[in-house]
């Protein structure tokens, strides 16, 4: 009884917060509830069915040419060594992120758009469910990326496809791919032991040679130090120059030029809502947006407006 009167309490207050606030809420309720019940951290490739959170539902899938622009946020001690989405163990000061499509364990270059600084990501996780987040990353990768006090940041997201191929390979083999990605920011190679395919995935059978385990082993001796009993190797930050950026809400996309206008019409009690058209091989999108906006909390408010006023695929874009 006590429970069902906890998980009813939970229940009342969602429903008093405001829409931002609420997605929130899930996204946090979703990470702390929704967990494997074993721990499956040692080698296993998890993609997943499609799922849905506060109403939005999500389509993971196993991809190896992804690159995305938006907003990202962090999350740390709250979580810290609760188990992922992944089934391993959530450790705030490893570089590990969530999203909520990518296959798991694949590996992100997440570069922060404000000051250019970037580091490698191990994905293990899924989130974030805040609408207008496209990657929670952990509070170590805050730190080195600059963005912990700020808490969110402008970022670019680049998926290394043959080291994210080579770990779907060592994942479905049962080898456990914790740590690479520290290894890989000091070195820029993986660890020995891990096969980076030139073209296409690595066949699940293949055998290495010990000629290919002395061309890699060198990386695997990387500095790093202790903390709390672990071992954490120290990472390596690149730091190179960002061009200027801009933010937008991206209301809709349409093949009809009229149905863009008609909804920028509607939108301009919002905000300065234009009409884009963007080609698409041998088609025009017509994509509504609104801004530029000065600030992320500005397309924030933005975003919660546009999503009231009816429009459930509103997302926040950086370009």
């Amino acid at each position: 009884m006590k429970h069902f009167i906890s998980i009813l309490l939970l229940f009342i207050v969602s429903f008093t917060m405001t829409a931002c606030s609420e997605i929130e809420f899930g996204s946090a309720m979703y990470k702390k509830f929704n967990r494997p019940s074993a721990d499956t951290s040692k080698g296993v490739l998890k993609v997943g069915k499609p799922y849905t959170v506060m109403g939005k539902t999500y389509y993971p899938a196993e991809t190896y040419d992804y690159v995305e622009t938006g907003i990202a946020s962090w999350y740390g001690p709250g979580f810290h060594a609760n188990k992922t989405a992944s089934g391993e163990r959530y450790d705030q000061n490893e570089l590990t992120a969530a999203h909520r499509t990518l296959q798991m364990p694949s590996l992100v270059r997440v570069t922060n758009l404000d000051n250019g600084r970037s580091v490698v990501v191990r994905v293990n996780d899924r989130g974030p469910f805040a609408r207008g987040r496209i990657m929670d990353v952990s509070a170590k990768a805050a730190e080195l990326l600059g963005m912990v006090r700020t808490g969110t940041a402008r970022v670019k997201l680049e998926l290394l496809a043959d080291e994210s191929r080579a770990l779907a390979n060592a994942a479905r083999s049962g080898k456990s791919t914790k740590g690479v990605e520290v290894a890989f920011n000091q070195t820029g190679q993986l660890p020995g032991g891990y096969y980076v395919a030139p073209h296409g995935p690595v066949p699940s059978d293949i055998q290495l040679t010990e000629a290919d385990l002395a061309q890699t082993a060198q990386h695997d001796k990387v500095e790093g130090h202790y903390k709390g009993g672990n071992f954490y190797p120290n990472p390596v930050v690149q730091q190179s120059p960002v061009a200027p950026t801009q933010i937008f809400v991206q209301a809709g996309a349409f093949g009809q030029l009229d149905n863009a206008e008609r909804l920028a019409r509607r939108l301009e009690t919002i905000g300065r809502a234009s009409v884009e058209p963007v080609r698409y091989g041998t088609k025009i999108l017509y994509k509504v947006r609104l801004g530029p906006l000065d600030t992320i909390r500005a397309a924030d408010n933005v975003l919660s407006k546009v999503l009231a006023n009816g429009q459930s695929d509103a997302i926040i874009v950086v370009q």
